[in-house]
C-alpha cells in the first residue's frame, strides 16, 4: 500500500502537467469553439467531398464499403475512408489516451503529451519535459497543418515522440515499459495512416539505436543493447501487425495507384522526369524548401510567411516602398488587362521563396535555434550527434530539387523515397531534433551553470551560438540587403516583361517598391527574433549570475518558467496568423455543401450516370470534390488515383473534354448539333450523362451520346501491353468495339459477339445488379473501372470479369436473359483483421504487465540523459 501511495505521489506532477497542457490547448482554441464551430481546412472539404457516399452507406447500413463511385468514376477506398474493426479498436484506446477530447484541442494536446512522454522517458523532471513539450508542439508547421486540415499527417506526428520514448526506454533498462509503449505508439502512428511522416523518422530512429550502441560499447554493456534492440523490434513488429489490413490493402492498392509502376511508355517530354516505379521527379519535388529559405526556422518571414496578399498585413500601408508599389501595381494592372495577360501582380504575394505557393513557414522559435546550436557544444554523448545528423538529413530531403545530386540518388535507391512528394514537409524531423537537443542543453544548463563560462568549450560555444543565431538576426535587421533584393523568380519573370514592354524606367521603381517592402518584413522579423533570443540570454545570464559560486544550483524552475513564457509568446503570436479563429467554421456549412442551379438540374434527372463538371477548374484536380458531394463524378481530388485512371485523364480524356466542350459551346448547347458520338468516345464509354460548366456552375448539359451502363459489343481486338491498349483506344467506336489485352483472352475467348442490353437494376457502392440478355450471347461491357478483387456471378454462378478499353469491366454473357450481380468484398479483410487483433491482445498484456510489474517493484531514480 506504501508503494502504491509512493506512486500515486510520484505522478502528481505529471498530473499536473497533464491539466496544463489541456489548459493550454483550450486557451488557444477557447473563442471558435465556445461558439461551437470547427475546424475548416481544404482536406478536410475535401474529404467531406469524396466521402459522403461513404458515409451514408454505413448510416444505412452498419456496413462499410471498399469501393466508392463518386469520384473518379470510381475506385477502393484503402486511401479514402480506410475503416476497419482492428482500427476502431486501436481509435477506442487513441480516445483514452486523448482523455475523451477531439477535433484541433485533441490534435494540440497530444502534441504536448507526447513530447512530455519522450522527455519523461529521458528521465527529465516534469517542469523541464513540459518546457519542452511547448517547444515541440507550438513549432509553425503543426499549426499549419491542423489548419489546412491535414489531420493524418498531423496524428501522425503526435504519436511519433512517444514511440521514440519507448526506444528511450528499452536501452535505459526497462524492457517491458519500453516494448508495450513501443508496440502501441507504432500501431497508433501507422494506424493514422500517414506513410511519409513515418519515413522521415526511421532514418533518425536508427541514428539513435546507433548512438545507444556506440555508448554500450564504451561502457561494454553491449549484451543490453542487443537485448533492448531485441524488444523493440518484437514490439514494432506488433505494431504493425496491429495495423495489418490497412497496410496490406494500401500495398495492394500502392501498386496499382499513381505511386506505383506506370505501365505506359513515357511520351518523349517525359522520359527525363521518370521513376522507377514511382512520382514523376518533378511532382516529387515541386514544393522544395530554398536552401537559404532554411533559415525560417530562426526568422519566420525570411521569405516573407506564406502565400497571402501583402494587402492582408495589417501594417502593409506603413511598410516602407508600399506607395511606390500600390502606384505601379495599378499601372501593372492596367497594361496586363489590356494585353489579355492572366498573372498575379508581382509584390501582390508575401512569400517571396521558390515554392510554388505556401501557408507558411516552417519556424521552431529563436530560442529553440539558440540553445540547439548551444547543446552542440554543451551537450555531452552520442545522443548529440543522432540527433544534428538527423537535422542535417531533413534539411538534405527538405531541399528537394535544391540539392539535385542527393535528392535523385534518395529518389532512385532509397526505397519507397520516390512515393513521396513535398520533400519540404521532412523538416519534421529538425523540429523534433533541435527542442530536443535544445532541453537537453538547458538541463545541463541547470545543473551546471558555471560550465557557461568554466572552460574553452562552453566560452566557445556560447559564442557560437550567440553570433549564429542573435548576431545573424541582428545583422539582418539593419542590413536586409544581405537576404538579396527578395523578389521571387515568378514575380522576376513579370517584372522581366513589364521591361520589354514598358520600359526599363517603370520596372525599375516597381522592382524597388517591392525589394523595401519585402526587406522592412524581413528586418521587423529579424529584430523580433533579436528581441526573443535577447530576453531568454538574459535569463539564463541571470541564472549564471545566481548559481556561478554555488556548488549546487538552485531556482531552476524559474528560469524553465520565464522561458517557457517567453517561448510560448513568440510561437503562439506566429502560429495565430496561420491557425486562429478565421480557420473555423459552422459544421453545418462544412457537412452540407450548397448545390448549384447545375447541380439541381442534375439531381432531378433519377437515371444512374456520370458528372463531369468543368466549372470549378480543371475537374480531375477538383480540391473541394463538390461534384463527387451531390453526383457520380469522373473527377475529383485524390492524391493516390488509380494508375490507370491517370493515364485516361493524360493520354485520352484532356483532350476529348476540351474538344466536346469546343464543339458544344459552338453549338450553344444543341446536342443534335455535335457529333457526340466521334468526339467523345471514351466520356461516352464512362456513361457521362452531364457536363457542368458555367462561371458560376450555373449550366448543365445533357450528353445524350452517353454509352450507358452497359452495352454488347460487336468486335473485340486483343493486342500486347499497356501501350497498344491505350493506342487502340484512340478514335474507337466505343458503342460497339472493345479492346483488350492479350492476358484477358481466355476470359473472352470463344464468345459470340453479338447484341442485347444491360439494364442497371440496382447499386449500392459495392454491389451492382444488372439485367443481361443477348439472343446468341456476347461480351457485355460495364461503364465501371476495372480493379482486381471485384467478383462477379450470372444468376447466382461464378463469372470472371475481364478488362477492356483500359478502365473498364467486362464479361462473357451465355444467351438469354439473366440476373448479372458484380460485388466488392476482398476475402483478405478478414484474414489480417485476424492477425490485427491478436496483436492488439499481445499489446495490451504487455501493457498490463508492465503495470503489474511497477505497482510491485520500486523504480531506482536514475539521472536525466
Amino acid at each position: 500500500m506504501n508503494t502504491l501511495k509512493k506512486r500515486l505521489l510520484s505522478a502528481a506532477p505529471d498530473a499536473a502537467a497533464i491539466v496544463l497542457f489541456l489548459l493550454i490547448s483550450l486557451a488557444y482554441f477557447f473563442t471558435p469553439l465556445s461558439e461551437g464551430l470547427v475546424l475548416g481546412g481544404h482536406d478536410v472539404q475535401a474529404s467531406v467531398g469524396q466521402g459522403r457516399e461513404n458515409v451514408e452507406y454505413t448510416q444505412r447500413t452498419g456496413e462499410t464499403t471498399r469501393w466508392v463511385n463518386n469520384v473518379f468514376s470510381g475506385m477502393p477506398t484503402y486511401q479514402i475512408a480506410p475503416s476497419y474493426k482492428s482500427s476502431s479498436t486501436l481509435g477506442f484506446f487513441q480516445k483514452i489516451y486523448a482523455v475523451g477530447t477531439s477535433g484541433p484541442l485533441c490534435y494540440l494536446f497530444l502534441f504536448l503529451l507526447g513530447f512530455y512522454i519522450l522527455l519523461r522517458a529521458f528521465n527529465f523532471k516534469p517542469h523541464l519535459a513540459a518546457l519542452g513539450a511547448i517547444l515541440w508542439a507550438f513549432s509553425s508547421y503543426f499549426l499549419i497543418i491542423m489548419a489546412a486540415g491535414h489531420i493524418w499527417k498531423v496524428m501522425t506526428l503526435t504519436f511519433i515522440p512517444p514511440t521514440i520514448a519507448g526506444l528511450v526506454l528499452c536501452y535505459r533498462g526497462r524492457y517491458i515499459w519500453g516494448g508495450a509503449v513501443t508496440a502501441l505508439f507504432t500501431a497508433f502512428q501507422i494506424q493514422a495512416n500517414h506513410v511519409q511522416m513515418s519515413y522521415y523518422f526511421v532514418f533518425l530512429m536508427l541514428f539513435i539505436v546507433v548512438a545507444y550502441g556506440i555508448d554500450a560499447l564504451r561502457k561494454k554493456e553491449a549484451k543490453k543493447w542487443l537485448k533492448a534492440t531485441g524488444v523493440i523490434l518484437v514490439a514494432g513488429i506488433l505494431g504493425i501487425a496491429a495495423n495489418l489490413p490497412n497496410l496490406y490493402h494500401t500495398w495492394q492498392y500502392s501498386k496499382a495507384s499513381i505511386r506505383g509502376a506506370a505501365e505506359l511508355s513515357p511520351l518523349p517530354q517525359e522520359k527525363s522526369q521518370s521513376t522507377n516505379g514511382g512520382l514523376d521527379r518533378d511532382y516529387i519535388t515541386q514544393w522544395s524548401y530554398g536552401v537559404d529559405e532554411t533559415l525560417t526556422l530562426l526568422i519566420p518571414d525570411f521569405k516573407g510567411g506564406g502565400s497571402s496578399s501583402i494587402l492582408d498585413r495589417p501594417d502593409a500601408t506603413d511598410l516602407e516602398g508600399y506607395d511606390q508599389f500600390y502606384q505601379c501595381a495599378g499601372a501593372t494592372q492596367q497594361a496586363l488587362q489590356q494585353s489579355n495577360q492572366q498573372v498575379t501582380l508581382p509584390g501582390l504575394i508575401q512569400y517571396w521563396g521558390e515554392q510554388p505557393m505556401t501557408v507558411g513557414p516552417v519556424y521552431v522559435g529563436a530560442l529553440v535555434c539558440f540553445l540547439f546550436i548551444l547543446g552542440l557544444f554543451f551537450v555531452k554523448g552520442p545522443m548529440k550527434w543522432a540527433l544534428l545528423a538527423g537535422t542535417m538529413l531533413s534539411f538534405l530531403f527538405a531541399w528537394g530539387h535544391n540539392s539535385p545530386a542527393f535528392t535523385n540518388f534518395c529518389i532512385d535507391h532509397l526505397p519507397m523515397y520516390n512515393k513521396f512528394r513535398t520533400p519540404s514537409s521532412a523538416l519534421v524531423v529538425a523540429e523534433f531534433t533541435m527542442p530536443l537537443l535544445a532541453i537537453m542543453a538547458l538541463a545541463r544548463i541547470l545543473r551546471e551553470p558555471r560550465a557557461l563560462w568554466a572552460n574553452r568549450r562552453g566560452k566557445v560555444g556560447l559564442i557560437v551560438s550567440s553570433l549564429l543565431t542573435a548576431g545573424l538576426c541582428l545583422m539582418l535587421t539593419f542590413f536586409p540587403s544581405l537576404a538579396g533584393n527578395c523578389i521571387s523568380s515568378q514575380d522576376q519573370q513579370v517584372l522581366d516583361y513589364l521591361t520589354k514592354a514598358g520600359g526599363p524606367e517603370f520596372t525599375t521603381a516597381y522592382s524597388g517598391a517591392i525589394t523595401s517592402m519585402h526587406h522592412a518584413i524581413l528586418s521587423a522579423s529579424a529584430l523580433r527574433s533579436f528581441f526573443v533570443i535577447l530576453l531568454g540570454g538574459l535569463a539564463i545570464g541571470l541564472y549564471y549570475l545566481l548559481n556561478k559560486n554555488r556548488e549546487k544550483a538552485q531556482g531552476g524552475w524559474w528560469l524553465v518558467l520565464v522561458l517557457g513564457v517567453i517561448s510560448l509568446v513568440d510561437l503562439w503570436g506566429v502560429d495565430k496568423r496561420y491557425l486562429n479563429n478565421e480557420s473555423f467554421t459552422d459544421p453545418v456549412q462544412l457537412q452540407n455543401l450548397t448545390p448549384t442551379a447545375a447541380d439541381r438540374v442534375v439531381l432531378q434527372d433519377k437515371a444512374d450516370g456520370r458528372v463531369l463538371d468543368i466549372s470549378r477548374g480543371n475537374p480531375f484536380n477538383e480540391t473541394s470534390n463538390h461534384s463527387g458531394y451531390f453526383h457520380q463524378s469522373l473527377g475529383g481530388y485524390n492524391a493516390v488515383k488509380l494508375r490507370r485512371y491517370q493515364d485516361l485523364i493524360d493520354r485520352q480524356l484532356n483532350n476529348e473534354m476540351n474538344r466536346y466542350l469546343s464543339a458544344i459551346s459552338e453549338a450553344e448547347g444543341d446536342m443534335t448539333k455535335v457529333p457526340g458520338d466521334s468526339l467523345a468516345p471514351v466520356l461516352n464509354m464512362l456513361n457521362t450523362r452531364y457536363l457542368i460548366f458555367g462561371a458560376n456552375a450555373n449550366q448543365a448539359v445533357r450528353n445524350t451520346y452517353a454509352n450507358g451502363n452497359g452495352w454488347f459489343i460487336r468486335t473485340l481486338r486483343f493486342v500486347k501491353g499497356a501501350d497498344a491498349e491505350m493506342a487502340g483506344l484512340t478514335g474507337l467506336d466505343t458503342k460497339h468495339a472493345a479492346v483488350a489485352d492479350e492476358q484477358f483472352r481466355a476470359v473472352f475467348d470463344g464468345s459470340p459477339l453479338d447484341s442485347g442490353s444491360v439494364q442497371l437494376t440496382r447499386r449500392q457502392p459495392n454491389e451492382l445488379h444488372y439485367q443481361a440478355t443477348t439472343p446468341k450471347g456476347g461480351v457485355a461491357v460495364l461503364s465501371e473501372i476495372y480493379y482486381p478483387g471485384w467478383e462477379a456471378t450470372i444468376d447466382g454462378k461464378p463469372a470472371e470479369i475481364g478488362r477492356v478499353n483500359y478502365v473498364l469491366r467486362a464479361l462473357k454473357i451465355p444467351a438469354g436473359k439473366h440476373e448479372l450481380v458484380l460485388t466488392y468484398r476482398p476475402a483478405s479483410v478478414s484474414t489480417t483483421e485476424t492477425v490485427a487483433f491478436i496483436s492488439i491482445a499481445l499489446i495490451l498484456l504487455g501493457f498490463t504487465a508492465a503495470v503489474v510489474i511497477a505497482l510491485r517493484k520500486p523504480r531506482k531514480e536514475e539521472e536525466p540523459a
